[in-house]
């Protein structure tokens, strides 16, 4: 991977320059309103992190002076830290959680569950801030739309033999993403670890195919009429492969690696400061999920020792929520973040949680994952234009600075959602996903559904442990069963090919132009798909 052209200053830009804090404060609001209505209408949130770097781009190129600083990498770096933060914050991790208890008929849990999630956003960010290049969430990892953005944000800034590759893969993305295939998966084959990404791909398939496959006598008693889902094997596979996954990051931390440890305290970024931001995590969760028992009124419902059981497990929950998510976000750029969400009511369900505290435990778990994911995409971006870690100092500023950047943009998220969610709600405007939930929630768990969680973890933990820590394999593999979008699994499989052909030929020297040309082609993916999902929700 090349360096960019701009050299690292002594000093970074900071958010607070007048100039750079409006065009942050304007794309923040921007992106917090485009994340929540594509969700309601679409029931998906755009990656708006490359419409940040655009803007920055097109108002760097205006004959005006205020605007000249706005050529700086790492000024287009905050503005897409910024944007992106905010639409994943107000869509996923604000509007999402309080939709839940509205749709329940609790309205009275709405402020309680919002103000939990909002919290619940700000340590997401702070803790992926925290963890960035450690041995758990290395800089080194995929990361693949922070790839996508600096190399877009570089291409921009350079021109040249690299902008000419990117152009082909962003070219190539647009067409791709036209006749509805997910170019994004494609591109994520040329970054990621291959051993993870294949078994995504197989996942894929698998959920994909799976009435085809099994929908016949011999899996009758297993898999009834094919339904992976109704046989509860994504949730049981995850359930295993993210116990599993926990251990390894323990393990991870405890390990005594002097050339890691060497590198990571060079960034800023080591096994005790790891350790101590889980501390902080670990507290910190408990008492957001105190506070949703005190404020949700919990204590009317259930006994001490049930409402001691709901504390520990929300926060318990929430915090594997999180570590799967970005584990899987950093693999692949994929998160199931709605179906580990799912996972984790339906255990409530089991431990026997009355409804307003399952309304309350769902969405304090959807809360957690995508700013945590995010912040890990945004800070591979930066890690990046900064020259990948060459100068340890002004790497640690930059980041500080995104961390700014996304806090403020998470803060402009939450104003927008408080501002606004009567308005949807007035109009019964809810994530599709959240009905989900609620029709969960009032159907109940149905027998049998204990040993067929506990049946397929076992694979789950088995296929995480043989991976070990650097493939996921295993959190792979079931982030791939809880989606269904068979036609991701293909391109997946079918971009890891000519990858392997050309790290063949080219070797070492290769990978730089795959990176060019897979951010290429993730670029165009997430520019059409973003302007397609705008320009279909208008036309609803």
């Amino acid at each position: 991977m090349t360096e960019p052209r701009e050299t690292a200053p002594q000093r970074h830009p900071t958010l607070f320059e007048p100039a750079t804090l409006v065009l942050i404060a304007i794309l923040s609001v921007f992106g917090a309103i485009i994340g929540m209505q594509l969700l309601v209408s679409l029931g998906v949130t755009a990656n708006t992190s490359l419409i940040g770097a655009m803007a920055a781009m097109v108002l760097a190129r205006m004959p005006l002076g205020l605007f000249l600083r706005y050529r700086s990498i790492h000024v287009q770096n905050l503005a897409q830290s910024a944007i992106s933060s905010a639409t994943f914050g107000a869509a996923n991790s604000l509007l999402l959680p309080i939709g839940i208890p509205f749709l329940l008929g609790r309205p009275d849990l709405v402020m309680p569950m919002l103000i939990g999630a909002f919290l619940a956003m700000l340590l997401d960010g702070y803790l992926l801030y925290r963890m960035f290049d450690s041995r758990v969430f290395p800089a080194t990892g995929a990361w693949p739309p922070g790839v996508a953005a600096a190399e877009a944000i570089k291409a921009g800034d350079e021109g040249g033999r690299k902008a000419v590759l990117m152009g082909i893969g962003f070219v190539v993305g647009i067409i791709g993403a036209f006749f509805k295939i997910p170019m994004s998966a494609f591109g994520v084959a040329f970054i990621g670890n291959v051993w993870a990404l294949s078994m995504f791909g197989v996942g894929l398939l698998l959920r994909g195919y799976s009435p085809q496959l099994f929908d016949n006598p011999t899996f009758a008693s297993i898999i009834p009429k094919g339904d992976m889902m109704a046989a509860y094997i994504p949730h049981g596979f995850m359930i295993g492969a993210g116990v599993v996954a926990l251990v390894q990051v323990a393990q991870l931390l405890m390990q005594r690696d002097e050339a890691a440890k060497a590198r990571e305290n060079a960034a800023g970024t080591n096994d005790a400061e790891v350790r101590r931001a889980l501390g902080l995590g670990t507290a910190a969760y408990i008492a957001i999920a105190i506070f949703l028992a005190l404020a949700g009124g919990l204590v009317t419902d259930m006994s001490v020792g049930m409402l001691i059981l709901f504390v520990l497990y929300a926060a318990f929950a929430a915090y594997v929520h999180e570590l799967i998510v970005g584990l899987a976000a950093m693999h692949s750029g994929w998160f199931p973040a709605f179906a580990v969400a799912l996972i984790t009511l339906i255990i409530g369900m089991l431990i026997g949680f009355p409804m307003p505290a399952l309304a309350l435990l769902v969405g304090f778990s959807a809360a957690t994952g995508p700013a945590f994911a995010d912040m890990g995409y945004d800070l591979k971006a930066g890690y990046i234009l900064r020259g990948n870690g060459i100068d340890p100092k002004f790497e640690r500023e930059g980041r500080k600075q995104q961390l700014f950047a996304a806090m403020f943009a998470f803060v402009i998220a939450g104003l927008v959602v408080l501002v606004s969610y009567q308005s949807y709600f007035d109009q019964n405007l809810v994530a599709p996903v959240n009905r989900v939930y609620a029709a969960t929630i009032k159907a109940g768990v149905a027998p049998g559904v204990a040993w067929s969680l506990f049946l397929w973890a076992i694979p789950g933990a088995l296929l995480q442990f043989l991976g070990g820590p650097k493939r996921q394999i295993g959190v792979l593999f079931a982030t791939g069963l809880l989606i269904n979008f068979p036609v991701a699994g293909w391109a997946v499989l079918a971009g890891i090919v000519p990858r392997l052909v050309w790290e063949r030929l080219r070797g070492a020297d290769g990978e730089g132009d795959m990176e060019v040309f897979a951010a290429g082609a993730i670029a165009g993916d997430a520019i059409f798909s973003f302007f397609d999902s705008v320009i279909k929700n208008f036309r609803r």
